[in-house]
């Protein structure tokens, strides 16, 4: 099994295969309808609504939500699809609602951060879950035995991530500072965003008119947010030094905002604080007397509300016991890493990154030395090693685990998957299988695997290698609600020895 390209195209034909010959049911005939008019049968993993003209072809259409009879104009065509945009609502969805930001909708200028605020929140998890078991069927022919509730949080003020793209505009004589217009190069004309924490929403007009009165306005194309819990800080981007009054304009704005401004003059290892001193940014995971500091430009997760839950409901389900070994594959930082070693007998957590190794590795020390008397964490080794290259024989000569904790990038653990799916077709003694490693004699595969995703097409082709040739079963899966208002799907799913 090889893994499939996450194209545009590739994503169009499922949707067309998917709905072959399906016409809406109940309601009116496409055929019935009047000229123009269609019903939205579905949403696609975009979020647009899917319907079928009366020849058969399948439209996408913007702003559409599913039962809805529609009116839209067609700015794309191709021999089996059209894309359009909603222009009318003849019948409207009992989930539609008002959008929560001005800033959201089909209109020109509007902001391209969201694209479900008009659908009640609720039914955007029953969509994402939707999503997440047609992936599974559809790509890896695998039915979870459990779904599991989703993991909600605040739809709103959670996103404690974000880079904001910043330009001056001399023709129009103002900085923008925001996200990029819908399918646009353009920057959104922002003066709010209620995904933000309310204090950053508010101190978008105040950013652009810092950037318009700075020297450098021409020159600082981005800032990134990065939230602690105690700590926002913002990492600007500059193409040129920054001068020395420019470098007060920003102490000011430090002061009256209360921000950490960082600075970046090139690439991420370049980031600097502006001034030594103050507050660590850092975040915590209060259920197992964790603390995580971190960097703003490290990886971290961009809702911490939901990252709390996942990562006690990841551990519930992993269910380390104390003579257990548990590897954490992907462990960046050791989001999950330092929580399974209050649970364990020893951890190793691999990361692609020497950085984030080093990083993990200091995170440990700092929370082993202040752990409670009698609560030391178990015994934990970080390494890095390119995952995405993953052998059967370098997986042995990592030792057996009696559980293994994944949670990778977009792009999955294919390579991960199959060399566990190797060495078990080579037990079996299946056709064409290769060679067993000759390490692997005394080696076992982990019991139980908790596999969070964050796209849901790698979990289902990786869960299929894992359910198809590699001898499990797919106990539960489930969706996180790690981004309300987007398309984004982040799932968890629970795969155990058949």
């Amino acid at each position: 099994m090889s893994a499939p390209k996450d194209t545009e195209k590739t994503r169009r034909a499922e949707v067309i295969a998917e709905t072959s010959g399906a016409l809406p049911t109940p309601g009116t005939p496409a055929s019935d309808l009047p000229d123009g008019w269609l019903e939205v049968t579905s949403m696609d993993m975009d979020a647009q609504g899917v319907a079928r003209k009366p020849d058969g072809k399948v439209v996408f259409i913007d702003g559409a939500l599913t039962s809805e009879i529609v009116s839209a104009n067609t700015h794309r065509k191709k021999n089996n699809w059209e894309q359009a945009s909603l222009t009318a609502i003849h019948r409207e969805s009992s989930q539609r609602v008002r959008p929560g930001c001005p800033h959201f909708g089909l209109h020109a200028g509007a902001c391209g951060g969201c694209k479900m605020q008009h659908l009640h929140v609720g039914a955007q998890v029953a969509s994402k879950q939707r999503v997440l078991e047609d992936n599974l069927w559809h790509l890896g022919k695998v039915k979870a035995e459990t779904v599991m509730r989703p993991i909600e949080g605040p739809a709103w003020g959670y996103r404690y991530r974000a880079r904001l793209a910043v330009r001056h505009v001399i023709k129009k004589g103002t900085v923008l500072v925001g996200f990029h217009e819908r399918k646009s190069r353009y920057i959104a004309d922002m003066a709010v965003c209620p995904v933000l924490p309310p204090h950053v929403s508010a101190m978008l007009v105040p950013l652009r008119a810092l950037i318009a009165s700075m020297d450098a306005r021409d020159t600082c194309p981005q800032i990134e947010l990065a939230c602690g819990d105690d700590v926002t800080a913002l990492v600007l981007r500059h193409l040129e030094p920054l001068s020395e009054a420019d470098l007060a304009r920003l102490r000011a704005f430090a002061a009256e905002h209360a921000v950490q401004w960082w600075l970046q003059a090139k690439g991420p290892d370049t980031v600097k604080l502006l001034d030594e001193g103050g507050a660590q940014l850092s975040y915590a995971l209060p259920d197992f007397g964790i603390t995580m500091p971190f960097k703003p430009t490290d990886f971290t997760q961009v809702n911490p509300h939901i990252n709390r839950v996942l990562v006690s409901k990841a551990l519930r389900l992993l269910d380390a016991r104390k003579h257990e070994r548990v590897i954490d594959w992907f462990c960046g930082l050791g989001n999950f890493t330092l929580p399974i070693a209050t649970q364990a007998r020893e951890v190793l957590g691999i990361e692609g990154s020497e950085t984030l190794v080093a990083r993990s590795r200091e995170n440990y020390q700092l929370n082993q030395a202040s752990a409670p008397q009698g609560q030391a964490l178990a015994a934990t080794d970080f390494v890095a090693r390119n995952l995405f290259e993953m052998t059967p024989e370098m997986l042995v000569a990592d030792g057996t685990a009696d559980k293994w904790l994944v949670d990778p990038p977009r792009e999955g653990a294919f390579a991960l998957a199959k060399a566990l799916a190797d060495i078990h077709q080579a037990r079996i003694g299946a056709e064409d299988a290769a060679p067993l490693p000759a390490a692997a004699q005394g080696w076992t595969p982990p019991q139980r695997i908790v596999y969070v995703s964050c796209n849901p097409a790698t979990l289902a082709r990786d869960a299929g290698l894992l359910v198809h040739l590699a001898g499990y079963r797919c106990v539960a899966a489930g969706v996180v609600n790690m981004f309300p208002h987007t398309a984004h799907v982040e799932s968890m799913a629970v795969f155990e020895r058949a």
